[in-house]
């Protein structure tokens, strides 16, 4: 999300129960994140405000503003001292800071983040309440034992589990730097949220994303109340990448897939997912190899070529069975997990990963380096931003699979394998599908008759006057 257009404020508590040492930590802690951005007015502009008994704009938007120079305007910000009037600088960066980018009125991402280490003094819900009306994300950081929990959540969005972060003290605020990187870039790249159990997740639904439903055929899927897609030969799973990942992927997220893999399929090798630039050069992929027994997961890296790291062993085995599994991969910066039916297989060390191309395809279900369609069948293929809920996530969708998954099991009871039976009486009503698209606009209709008063010719027309009603007066 380095490269996707945003604009950053920090709103820096700059009041006496801060001290200088501490905001000298708080400068140091902004450097380092303001580090992680393409900081340009083509892609992150960073602004600054601190607060005490009055706002101050420390960091102005500029279309000439570089890292290094908002990195050097930073690191000169002086210490104010004051009282606690968090309220005021909200309002002050909805109404003054947000409003004097050059891109304001654009669909362009905005986001607030505010660092106080104590209550504040005036109100904070009203210009809360006001900023995220205008769009404005907000992100609070409650440092020390004196920031209120109320009031944070009060100036956040919600829910408060990804939008409050609390630190013990200003040394520790480092430690949230990656979580807050994260959630900062799911606000600009990940939009849609899937409905996943007790919360909705930021994602991509990639199977809807890739209209597969327009496609293929659905076909029963891991449990009765499951229904999957059946991919052939004939099936081709292509869209672009900019209208499936419209500012690219997240630097960090969970891969997840539900398949399986009848017949000759399971012993050749064929990409589950993979992004492709419009060069041709492999931007990101899951492979899965028949031929060698393995899985490989490719990304992008700072040469500007593709890296993969594979996976093999005893649970990776399981995958070529041709039984239902599901498979997640926990994509970060640095590395890549592959999980399969809830059990960890192994974790690998990549080089940095970059931001993917938008100006190519995405595709589903294609043998590898080949344009031909491998015909297997998909129940699901997501995207989840937050690489947490690979820890949420189960496999309880696949019967006998995962022993704390009593309901299920009950539910389903023994499933058998797939075979070539006569036709029994017709099932229930099949689950609700995808919501279509947007029709076109209808054609002008013909025009309606004249509303003119109909009358007599050499007749005029008039109109009985209402009877008069005399008043009762008592």
């Amino acid at each position: 999300c380095s490269t996707v257009p945003h604009d950053l404020v920090f709103i820096l508590d700059g009041s006496w129960s801060v001290g200088v040492s501490s905001f000298h930590t708080v400068k140091d802690w902004l450097v380092n994140i303001t580090n992680s951005f393409e900081v340009g007015p083509r892609y992150t502009q960073v602004s600054v405000v601190q607060y005490s008994d009055s706002p101050k704009l420390e960091v102005s938007f500029s279309d000439r503003a570089s890292a290094d120079r908002v990195v050097s305007e930073i690191r000169s910000i002086g210490y104010l001292g004051g009282n606690t009037h968090t309220g005021k600088a909200i309002k002050f960066a909805m109404d003054e800071v947000f409003a004097s980018s050059a891109r304001r009125g654009s669909d362009v991402a905005k986001t607030a983040i505010v660092v106080t280490d104590g209550k504040s003094q005036d109100n904070v819900t009203v210009p809360a309440q006001e900023a995220r009306a205008s769009r404005i994300t907000l992100f609070a950081v409650g440092v020390g034992s004196a920031a209120e929990e109320q009031e944070l959540r009060n100036i956040a969005n919600h829910p408060p589990s990804t939008y409050v972060f609390s630190v013990q003290d200003y040394d520790s605020i480092f430690k949230i730097k990656e979580v807050l990187k994260q959630k900062i870039c799911e606000e600009t790249v990940c939009p849609t949220r899937i409905p996943v159990p007790a919360r909705d997740e930021k994602g991509f639904e990639l199977l809807e994303g890739m209209m597969i439903h327009k496609k293929t055929a659905r076909v029963l899927g891991s449990l009765p109340t499951q229904s999957a897609f059946s991919v052939s030969q004939q099936d081709d799973i292509t869209e672009s990448t900019k209208g499936v990942f419209p500012e690219g992927l997240p630097p960090s997220y969970v891969f997840v897939a539900t398949f399986r893999m009848p017949g000759d399929v399971a012993r050749r090798r064929w990409d589950l997912w993979r992004i492709v630039a419009h060069d041709g050069a492999l931007q990101a992929a899951v492979t899965i190899d028949g031929e060698g027994r393995s899985v490989r997961f490719a990304a992008t890296s700072l040469l500007r070529t593709a890296q993969s790291v594979e996976f093999v062993g005893p649970l990776v085995q399981k995958l070529f069975d041709e039984k239902w599994h599901q498979l997640r991969i926990v994509v970060t910066e640095t590395s890549a997990t592959l999980v399969i039916d809830d059990e960890e297989v192994d974790y690998k060390i990549l080089d940095n990963i970059i931001s993917i191309f938008i100006n190519g395809k995405t595709q589903i279900a294609k043998y590898s380096q080949q344009e031909a369609t491998a015909p297997v069948i998909i129940q699901k293929i997501r995207i989840y931003c937050d690489p947490g809920q690979s820890k949420r996530e189960t496999a309880c969708e696949i019967g006998g699979v995962v022993r704390q998954c009593k309901e299920i099991q009950a539910l389903v009871g023994t499933l058998r394998e797939p075979c070539q039976c006569p036709a029994g009486s017709p099932g229930p009503y099949g689950m609700r599908g995808f919501k279509g698209h947007k029709g076109h606009k209808g054609e002008r209709g013909d025009p309606g008759a004249d509303g003119k008063p109909v009358s007599t010719p050499g007749r005029e027309t008039h109109t009985t006057p209402a009877p008069h009603r005399a008043r009762c007066t008592r």
